[in-house]
């Protein structure tokens, strides 16, 4: 269009002036150096660099010989580097290294390289950590699009419009969506509660942390409350003295175990980093945090009594390892208990791979074992020549007496019966115990949340782990063809569970046809004992392609090589079950494969259809809490502590119970258990400082417009307590929505209002024209009016006698402050109370003048 511009004379850049000709570039490239790292060269060459490095040797964890490499680099005037991938294995590096008797200088670097070198040019050495340890070297996969779309925890608890809420103070109503309100000419965002008769509640987006999202049984329509009425108050005592009297001889048991003495182990050895830095993997950061907490725990005089929970495949058998080896470090013996006989076949070899180089005698004990073998392994572990032992519920049998115990390992408790369970709590007041739970929301886990048992949760996938892909298929030949195929072209093995022994030849002979080429075996409980454990150790061996089986798999085996699993009859398996059995597949950095099987949809029963719905829709990385609460959607809560609990939660909704539960549980702790929580009991004589304010303080809906987003961004803040959370949050608030506006400077200064409310001692804090209302607990026999906390407010009263006023009116006492206009004045004010500093009358009158 140059020229018809030119004509009609308007000014315009020429072409050439504003564009690249080809001739141009070309010319320009000739200014820039091309590298080229091969032996065939494409360019005209000018310059040739040759590099004289040469690989590492391969150490095979033999430490002496790295010891003696490092030494010999050393005399030659070559410099060695250590490349680590965290700094868990710098310190693993300079732990090993430190007891040698010859010195020799290195230095660590926390860098990722694929493999080490060494340049005699240069006189530099590298070497990898993932070398050195054979461990896999951590690559960074491509994000895939669909991981990003899988449903989200945070979607699972978001409120929709009119879905039902449970109030901790009013009862269940119904959300009706966000509103803005007027409050003195200052316009404000709410939360609308609709409750039984068209009542209407707005409720601060202070006090989202009241409220949770309704669950009870699926299809479940709860009673909503009427506000005001005291049905609700009577639900809530109700339940809160149910949930006592359980959670009462919890805390006994508790009580029992911190007044027991028993055997403190000794910090960690060489040994102990020798054996950690030999783990295949990367540590997590969940794992390493597992890790140091066991430690801690076992390295008190106190018994340990910790549950390490995380989903299928997350690495919860390598804490279990290292917590063992610690024990066995220190002369003690070890016990494994798990629920199958499979599984005992299982750990005994993971165990004993791990364990290899180092001093350390392990057996196991199941059905599959001889008598004469079993008299054998129980004389050696009555002698003290046996370390670890693994077996199913025989090892706590009366004939197996211990030389020295000191640790017991419990993998999936919630598989174990009630006899088994009492045997285990009279090991375990005197014990270490070490429980491993895959399952979310066993009771197991709630005993956690009670404070009855020390908790730690492994959230984060191994690293290179893809997501399980999973589909639900009718009975397709074709498909399931195709799946053994394509897993055998790959050089992989497959799983195909099928529940039912008195067919299950016919079945195999059908896959058999499907797919001629593969080798086929069947493996199921009513089997010679010797004859199933060699099956199981010639799949783990690779020595056949498909495993035909029952459930029998479902627990802690881990086959790496084994990426597609085939599951017949998924309706009738419940879902932890199916997710159990998909986590056995997926255990490497290959795609693996889960193929549902199950009749037409409209042939099978809603609970079943949504069981499989909600195991295809939750195939990401870490979703077993997200199936657990699903499964508790679909089941209701049921049995959670005692049958007779789920009336209650059907009431009152699963979150509000658990809510009630915390409730219970720190009264318990002030009332009956004060001395034993002694330590760790906060100085709050209040649980929370609500706020009142007719500030504009909200998230504009030009800065972040989506209405469900905006909900989700208060009831993040609602959690916050402490600065560094909110820095977090500014952060990913700038990086997501851009420069934050003032309100939001606002909302975060009214947290730092209430947290200081709290710590003083207020229930409420009203900012209403220019003026400061604080009120106390109402109930007059606290502690609190005979602690420092209220002495401050007395003397900071005393010398504000003109600004301040102290009154009390229907049996609720409050201090009043005047000319407090802002939420940065009213900050200054408690911190001033909480300092015990000098008047504020300075400070007020000149804000007056202002």
């Amino acid at each position: 269009h140059y020229k018809e511009l030119t004509k009609e004379g308007t000014n315009h850049q020429k072409p050439e002036e504003l564009f690249t000709s080809g001739d141009e570039f070309v010319n320009q490239l000739t200014d820039f150096t091309i590298v080229e790292r091969s032996n065939s060269h494409y360019f005209k060459q000018g310059y040739s660099l040759n590099c004289n490095t040469k690989l590492p040797p391969v150490f095979k964890k033999k430490f002496d010989l790295f010891k003696n490499e490092l030494i010999g680099n050393n005399k030659k005037g070559i410099r060695n580097l250590i490349l680590c991938s965290s700094s868990e294995q710098e310190k693993r590096l300079d732990a090993i290294f430190e007891n040698s008797e010859q010195e020799f200088a290195y230095q660590c670097i926390q860098f990722s390289l694929h493999q080490g070198f060494i340049d005699e040019d240069n006189k530099l050495a590298v070497y990898t950590d993932h070398q050195l340890f054979e461990r896999h070297h951590r690559f960074i996969p491509k994000t895939r699009f669909s991981d990003k779309q899988a449903i989200t925890l945070k979607q699972l608890t978001n409120l929709q419009m009119h879905d039902f809420v449970s109030h901790i103070d009013h009862g269940v109503g119904k959300f009706s969506g966000l509103h803005k309100i007027e409050n003195n000419g200052k316009k404000q965002e709410v939360i609308k509660l609709t409750y039984k008769g068209g009542d209407i509640l707005y409720l601060s987006v202070h006090a989202l942390h009241k409220i949770t999202r309704f669950s009870g049984g699926e299809g479940h329509q709860p009673k909503m409350h009427q506000l005001g009425s005291p049905h609700w108050v009577k639900t809530k005592n109700k339940t809160k003295t149910k949930v006592k009297q359980i959670a009462f001889d919890l805390i006994k048991l508790y009580a029992k175990r911190k007044t027991q003495k028993g055997f403190a182990f000794s910090p960690d050895t060489y040994l102990q980093y020798e054996l950690e830095a030999s783990f295949m993997y990367e540590d997590t950061p969940d794992q390493n945090k597992a890790t140091l907490a066991f430690k801690e725990d076992m390295e008190k005089q106190t018994p340990m009594d910790r549950l390490v929970c995380g989903d299928v495949g997350f690495g919860k058998t390598e804490v279990a390892i290292r917590a063992a080896f610690k024990a066995v470090a220190d002369s003690k013996q070890v016990v494994v208990l798990v629920p199958t006989t499979i599984l005992a076949l299982q750990h005994y070899k993971t165990f004993s791979k791990r364990m290899k180089d180092f001093p350390c005698n392990i057996d196991y004990i199941n059905r599959f074992r001889t008598t004469k073998q079993q008299t054998e392994i129980l004389k050696n572990l009555e002698k003290g020549e046996l370390d670890i032992l693994i077996g199913t519920h025989r090892v706590v049998s009366k004939d197996v007496k211990f030389n020295n115990l000191g640790l017991m390992i419990v993998d999936e408790e919630q598989k174990f019966g009630v006899n088994i369970k009492d045997k285990l709590k009279i090991l375990k007041t005197s014990v270490d115990t070490l429980t491993l739970s895959a399952t979310p929301i066993p009771r197991t886990l709630q005993f956690s949340l009670m404070g009855a048992r020390d908790l730690s949760i492994i959230n984060t996938p191994p690293p290179n782990r893809q997501t399980i892909d999973t589909k639900i298929i009718g009975l397709n030949q074709n498909i399931i063809r195709d799946a053994l195929t394509y897993e055998l072209s790959r050089n992989g093995q497959v799983f195909f569970v099928h529940n039912r022994i008195e067919n299950i030849k016919e079945v195999t002979g059908l896959i058999q046809r499907l797919c001629p080429d593969a080798k086929i075996r069947i493996g199921h409980g009513q089997m010679e004992g010797k004859k199933l454990e060699e099956v199981m150790v010639a799949f783990m061996e690779g020595e056949f392609d498909v495993l035909v089986s029952t459930t029998i798999i479902e627990n802690g085996l881990d086959i790496p090589n084994a990426n597609t699993i085939i599951i017949n009859n998924a309706q009738n398996f419940g879902l932890s079950d199916l997710h159990q059995m998909r986590g056995r597949v997926g255990r490497s950095n290959k795609k693996a494969f889960c193929y549902l099987i199950s009749p037409p949809r409209h042939q099978i029963s809603d609970d079943a259809r949504k069981r499989l719905n909600a195991l295809e829709q939750f195939s990401d990385l870490g979703s077993g809490f997200n199936i657990a609460m699903r499964d508790l959607d679909i089941r209701g809560a049921g049995d959670l502590l005692g049958a007779d609990q789920s009336g209650f939660i059907n009431d009152i909704g699963f979150e509000m119970y658990k809510k009630i539960l915390d409730e219970a549980i720190n009264e318990l702790k002030e009332e009956k258990f004060q001395d034993l929580f002694e330590e760790e009991k906060e100085q709050f004589y209040i649980k929370d400082c609500a706020l009142d304010t007719d500030l504009e303080i909200l998230i504009p809906e030009d800065y972040v417009s989506n209405i469900e987003e905006r909900l989700n961004l208060y009831k993040e803040l609602n959690n916050f307590n402490s600065e560094e959370e909110i820095t977090t949050f500014k952060k990913q608030l700038e990086d997501r929505f851009g420069t934050i506006p003032n309100e939001i400077y606002q909302l975060f200064d009214a947290l730092r209002l209430r947290w200081l409310g709290k710590e003083i001692g207020f229930t409420r804090i009203i900012l209403k024209t220019e003026k400061m209302r604080m009120f106390f607990t109402e109930n007059k026999s606290s502690n609190y009016f005979d602690s420092s906390q209220f002495a401050k407010i007395l003397n900071f009263l005393k010398n504000n006698i003109h600004i301040a006023e102290m009154k009390e009116r229907n049996n609720k006492l409050s201090l009043t402050i005047n000319a407090i206009n802002s939420l940065e004045s009213a900050i200054n004010l408690c911190n001033s109370i909480r300092l015990n500093e000098s008047p504020l009358q300075d400070q007020v009158s000149m804000q007056r003048r202002q």
